[in-house]
């Protein structure tokens, strides 16, 4: 299941982007924004943003978005970690 926004023609102006770039642009601002609200982990918004979570990661340091980090992102990373072994 997907979600479709509407999204006005004319934003992509307003953004100083090609309509090509405005939809990888606004999903990335979509998954900081949810992610600084904690309303998605950081393997979430990554895959919102459409990268992994290392370069998702970056994103969040150069906009010195403080990482969430607990026992559960703890436990998800190890469990990553442990499948790509």
């Amino acid at each position: 299941m997907s979600i479709t926004l509407d999204i006005p023609n004319n934003i992509h102006e307003a953004l100083h982007v090609t309509a090509a770039e405005a939809e990888p642009r606004l999903k990335l601002e979509l998954a900081v924004a949810l992610y600084a609200q904690n309303a998605l982990g950081l393997g979430k918004a990554a895959e919102l943003a459409g990268m992994s979570r290392l370069d998702f990661n970056d994103v969040l340091a150069e906009r010195e978005i403080p990482m969430h980090y607990g026992q559960k992102e703890l436990d998800e990373d190890l469990a990553y970690a442990r499948s790509r072994q």
